[in-house]
């Protein structure tokens, strides 16, 4: 851990408070977002639908403004969107723990999505952009502290929460007040480097001209799409895996504490070993065979999900607790080691397929296709889940998502040996063939 605040330490001011900033929005924001169901549903007494719309407004609301975000970072600065994000969180989670008409959670909960719409693709191009050479391993150090955060929150958030779910979102809405000041006060401006003029003319070119080049850059899409299983493999921990330590474990206590040790064993792997991983990485291999091989490593991570399908399950004891807990405890250090490996290197492969030019408006696209995936992804896996289980064939949602895995590294791979992954100079410096 000392390695890990001393490379930190070495990063301009402004890196290091991007990754204090990503800490502390996931603090605040886990602390209240695994809560706010059962507060609905319980305190509130809604019905199951309208607690289903609260929660999809947030996400849809971040996902389909994903883009916007990015584009206003590029042209307004990447400073103006965090605090605007930050500002339009303290809104949301104030109003969510302060209201009970459905109209107001409807907007608390939209504010929540669009704040991170705001300043997720900032953040990143900002990082990308003060980090420099270092790029990879600066967004090695962020994946530490945001994984930080998501361990943290959940805890601080059940203390909380013991007392009563407004006080969660009051301290979480006080988090990113807080923040808030010392990002306006500490944070240097910054802007794209190609925010005033991208045309060469002395005239800025216009916001769909923007995103016809985006659109128009191939390489960017394919990779994009290529992307989606990596998300949703990732989700897993949240979702799948979940739900198979209860079906073996159920939900009593055992359960509980099982689905902890996963959300543990997670967080702690990668603030623990992210930066070693990545310097073992970036020494021996190139971007696209790292994404490639973390792909392939996140496949492989639902082969153990497969023990319980093959032998007898005990009808309780020590064996049972062992199934339950085991098999998903080592797929999601696998998951998480896949994405140890990929993460750095997503980030940055983002930053030269767009010729640092517009990096927050890809950013900002890349996560809402990424998004739409994960939806989609999730849908198709819980139907799935449900589906083997009612058939007795229990092993078919894992041998998916392993085939998941092995597509997408596939396909990574195919970028990375055609050239797709390299910058658009690059790409374009590559010496015409002579014919005769």
């Amino acid at each position: 851990m000392k390695g890990t605040l001393a490379q930190v330490r070495s990063y301009e001011r402004s890196v290091q408070l991007l990754m204090v900033n990503q800490f502390t929005i996931n603090l605040g924001f886990y602390m209240l977002m695994p809560y706010l169901a059962a507060h609905l549903s319980g305190t509130l007494g809604l019905a199951g639908w309208v607690v289903g719309l609260v929660l999809g407004v947030r996400n849809f609301s971040q996902q389909g403004m994903f883009l916007v975000g990015g584009t206003l970072a590029d042209r307004l600065g990447y400073k103006p969107m965090i605090i605007a994000g930050l500002v339009l969180r303290i809104i949301g989670f104030a109003t969510l723990g302060l209201v009970d008409s459905v109209p107001a959670l409807l907007a608390a909960s939209a504010a929540t999505g669009l704040a991170g719409a705001l300043f997720n693709p900032a953040v990143r191009a900002y990082l990308a952009a003060d980090a420099g050479e270092r790029r990879v391993e600066a967004f090695a150090l962020f994946n530490v502290f945001y994984q930080a955060g998501i361990l943290l929150g959940p805890l601080a958030g059940m203390v909380l929460t013991g007392v009563d779910f407004r006080v969660t979102c009051l301290v979480a809405a006080g988090i990113f007040a807080l923040l808030s000041i010392v990002q306006i006060r500490a944070l240097p401006a910054r802007r794209a480097d190609d925010a005033k003029d991208s045309t060469g003319t002395g005239r800025r070119e216009s916001v769909l001209a923007q995103w016809r080049g985006i659109v128009a850059n191939r390489p960017f899409l394919l990779f994009s799409v290529a992307m989606i299983g990596f998300y949703v493999m990732q989700f897993q921990v949240y979702l799948a895996l979940p739900l198979e330590v209860r079906r073996l474990g159920g939900d009593g206590t055992f359960g509980t504490a099982a689905v902890a040790v996963l959300f543990a064993v997670s967080g702690l792997s990668t603030i623990l070993f992210q930066t070693k991983v990545t310097a073992w990485c970036k020494a021996r291999m190139e971007p696209g065979r790292a994404l490639t091989w973390g792909l392939l490593i996140m496949g492989v991570g639902f082969v153990p999900l497969l023990v319980p399908t093959a032998v007898p399950v005990p009808d309780g004891g020590v064996g049972l607790w062992l199934l339950a807990a085991v098999p998903p405890s080592m797929s999601a250090l696998l998951l998480a080691l896949g994405t140890m490996i990929a993460y750095p290197f997503e980030m940055d492969t983002i930053v030269r397929l767009s010729g640092d030019r517009l990096v927050a408006t890809h950013y900002g696209l890349y996560n809402t296709i990424c998004g739409i995936g994960i939806t989609l992804g999730n849908l198709l896996t819980g139907a799935a889940l449900d589906a083997a289980r009612a058939a007795g064939m229990s092993a078919i949602p894992w041998i998916a998502l392993c085939a998941l895995g092995l597509a997408c590294a596939a396909a990574l791979y195919g970028l990375h040996r055609t050239g797709r992954l390299a910058p658009p100079n690059a790409r374009n410096a590559q010496p015409e063939t002579v014919t005769a």
